[in-house]
């Protein structure tokens, strides 16, 4: 009876050892058992669709049964038992009834079944793992995990994350990054894949994600959402921008995220091995967006050239553009990722010289292609006029040239300060001669030859002719006739 229950209990302790150093569930471990025992039962008696496994309650047993049909004639001893067979192990048994015949492994079973139910029971409880673990760890894309460096393989990094490998490609990896066999490295997983050897976790610290993560475990304010990241663009190893707002007005969302004295940015820094990282303040007008993208560069101004196209032109100090454009571009290229606008970056003086080119061009087109253009219609579009009368006209309302016609002949103008009546006579002098058109010069008119009574005069020697088609005379040397204009030729035959 004592042994009874030591076995019982080693069996329920087996259970649970099982079920904590695998990592799967109880039931789990009674399912790897059931199919052990239906395979060394299979591999006995060569099928297994008549047996059927039951446990205890408290996991104290484990029976396996062969339920077979009483008959009057066996013809299969498997699926079949006779009625005398059946009356001895159970007594009122009818022909056409079924019994369940209880089966002792140790003694049914010979070695072989033994082994095929072990190997069966293994290959389960290593498919329940894997499955189990790939469940576990699907849930973990995205977060950040700590393993430790075990061996390189092509660049690869295969790490120990414990009851799993981490594979951590070449690709995946910064530039500025060097490891070496015991290192401690913190990384993002990327994804978790299934392989004939077993479960793959790649890991990565190249992505723009571990910038957001590492930024989320130095500032409290990002992991409550306190402060939102609207984007991060990073070429990994050498320069992160992190575009950042708040919920709050009164909170600074780049001061956060720096820290005091630069204690936060600091720390995600040296996470990322000296990596440059500019945090800059979104915002939904392109203009300011793309001013603080350009970051660490100062922009002086900021031109939309084609909204629908998302094209802007930023004007930066001459002494800014070398850090604007960033070395090899990449401060520049990032920007526009960030803003997801195609920014054009020039200097001051670039900027001016191509105004200039484009007015000259424009004024020679123009002069050119006058009637391609809309006549001018402002009173800041006339050349050569005042600023100081213009700008005094514009601050009094007047604009465009028909209000200042309209206010020229109302019956008592209002006086406007600092506007003489001589200085509005010169104006109206100067829009007089704009609306002048040229005379254009007219073409020479091509006079018609006016046929003529006067018979042209022809030389006594000279042998005369009829025209053929008004009978005027003509001569050899003529091409044409003097009276109707018809063309003349001449040909003669030779006499023989």
């Amino acid at each position: 009876m004592a042994k009874k229950k030591n076995e019982t209990e080693k069996l329920s302790e087996l259970i649970r050892q099982t079920s904590e150093s695998q990592g799967i569930s109880e039931e789990q471990v009674l399912q790897s058992i059931k199919e052990a025992l239906l395979s060394a039962y299979k591999r006995k008696f060569g099928t297994d669709e008549n047996a059927f496994v039951t446990f205890a309650d408290d996991m104290s047993d484990v029976l396996l049964y062969s339920r077979k049909k009483i008959v009057s004639e066996v013809m299969d001893p498997v699926l079949e038992i006779s009625i005398e067979e059946a009356n001895s192990l159970a007594e009122g048994c009818e022909e056409g009834d079924e019994i369940d015949i209880l089966i002792d492994p140790k003694n049914d079973f010979n070695r072989s079944a033994v082994q095929a139910g072990r190997r069966n029971s293994q290959q389960t409880l290593h498919d329940i793992q894997k499955d189990a673990l790939y469940l576990e760890y699907k849930e973990k894309v995205g977060e950040i995990i700590i393993g430790y460096y075990q061996r390189e393989y092509k660049g690869a990094i295969y790490m120990d994350l414990g009851r799993v490998e981490g594979y951590f490609p070449a690709k995946f990896q910064s530039p500025r990054e060097v490891y070496k066999r015991g290192d401690r490295i913190k990384a993002l997983i990327e994804d978790v894949r299934k392989t004939p050897t077993g479960l793959q976790v790649v890991l990565t610290r190249s992505s723009a994600e571990f910038v957001q993560r590492i930024l989320e475990l130095e500032v409290p304010e990002i992991y409550d959402q306190t402060i939102r990241i609207h984007k991060i663009v990073r070429e990994a190893g050498y320069r992160t921008k992190v575009a950042v707002y708040s919920t709050k007005e009164d909170i600074d969302p780049v001061g956060a995220c720096v820290g005091m004295r630069g204690v936060r940015i600091q720390n995600v820094i040296r996470e990322l091995e000296g990596e440059k990282i500019d945090v800059l303040r979104y915002d939904p007008d392109p203009r300011v967006f793309i001013r603080n993208v350009l970051s660490p560069a100062e922009v002086s101004n900021v031109i939309i050239l084609d909204e629908e196209k998302r094209q802007a032109l930023a004007v930066v100090y001459d002494d800014q553009l070398a850090l604007a454009i960033g070395k090899q571009g990449q401060n520049v290229r990032l920007a526009n990722r960030l803003a997801d606008w195609i920014i054009d970056v020039k200097s001051e003086s670039q900027s001016d010289e191509i105004e200039e080119l484009t007015a000259a061009a424009r004024r020679d087109a123009v002069s050119i292609f006058n009637d391609e253009y809309d006549e001018i219609t402002m009173l800041d579009e006339l050349t050569n006029a005042d600023e100081k009368v213009i700008e005094a006209l514009n601050a009094a309302g007047i604009k465009e040239i028909e209000e200042y016609f309209a206010y020229r002949s109302s019956e008592n103008p209002s006086p406007i300060e600092g506007v003489t009546e001589e200085m509005l006579v010169a104006l109206d002098a100067l829009i007089d001669s704009l609306s002048e058109e040229e005379e254009p010069e007219t073409p020479p008119v091509s006079q018609p030859e006016v046929e003529t009574d006067e018979e042209p005069v022809i030389g006594e020697d000279e042998e005369v002719y009829e025209c053929p088609e008004c009978g005027a005379p003509i001569t050899i040397n003529m091409t044409k006739c003097p009276k109707c204009g018809i063309g003349l030729s001449f040909e003669f035959e030779d006499e023989e």
